[in-house]
């Protein structure tokens, strides 16, 4: 029996156009993956976008940022964004139908490869519980644990981390 592989993603840069997409991306994404270290409570606040997709059009247009989606036979796998401004990795989301198949790796080197070209010589994010093994394999050390305020007011543990390009 033949292996079934996924195909490689093709990323590019985000448009206005696709801020609906994400927004849903990453709601499904916090729900799904977010329940494997959060109690139901955490995730549906950390779920909760109460400005819709307006952020995403944001991101789109701040020079600021770079935002991009990966698609997998035209379909938005996940998202991820950069904040050159500050060295950081603002996101990087996939779609639960593509968990780990490497969508978010593929993502996550293209951020790294563009705060190269920009002379960024690290990165640092904050990384929920759940993504934390995802960010060690791919380089990033834990520098502290801290506590992120969700817009409705719960807490949810993160880790800080950071990474030398």
């Amino acid at each position: 029996m033949a292996a079934v592989s996924v195909a490689m993603p093709s990323i590019r840069p985000a448009t206005e156009a696709d801020a609906k997409s994400i927004l849903d991306l990453h709601v499904a994404s916090i729900r799904e993956f977010g329940s494997e270290r959060y109690r139901n409570e955490q995730v549906e606040a950390w779920a909760t976008k109460p400005l819709g997709s307006a952020p995403y059009r944001e991101s789109v247009r701040n020079e600021f940022e770079h935002i991009v989606v990966a698609e997998v036979d035209g379909q938005i796998a996940g998202f991820g964004r950069l904040d050159y401004g500050n060295a950081v990795v603002d996101a990087v989301y996939v779609h639960p139908d593509f968990g780990r198949d490497g969508v978010g790796s593929a993502l996550l080197s293209h951020l790294e490869s563009k705060a190269v070209a920009k002379n960024i010589d690290s990165l640092s994010l904050r990384a929920s519980l759940n993504a934390v093994p995802f960010y060690e394999q791919a380089g990033y050390e834990r520098v502290e644990t801290i506590s992120h305020e969700t817009t409705g007011g719960v807490e949810l543990a993160c880790v800080e981390m950071t990474k030398d390009l």
